[in-house]
């Protein structure tokens, strides 16, 4: 009788790899964008030290998502703000 585990195994080895792969590049250009918006906010100037003591505290906390939603709330404005 043939043994289906280890044939079905090794077809998803490749699979798994190639994930792994994609994973760990995501990971590295998630901690790259997430330390260049970390930079901009200490290097920015805000109308108060406490914002920017906020920005940088979610930006701490909440990782990746906190640089999304800084990215989103902060540049954005700023590059509406020169375009328009």
């Amino acid at each position: 009788m043939m043994d289906l585990t280890s044939t079905f195994g090794l077809m998803f080895i490749p699979f798994f790899f190639t994930m792994g792969i994609f994973g760990f590049l995501i990971a590295i250009l998630g901690t790259i964008f997430w330390l260049w918006v970390l930079i901009d906010c200490v290097k920015k100037t805000f109308k108060s030290d406490a914002e920017k003591i906020v920005w940088v505290l979610v930006l701490i906390l909440l990782g990746l998502l906190g640089a999304v939603i800084y990215y989103f709330v902060v540049k954005v404005k700023v590059l509406f703000t020169y375009v328009f």
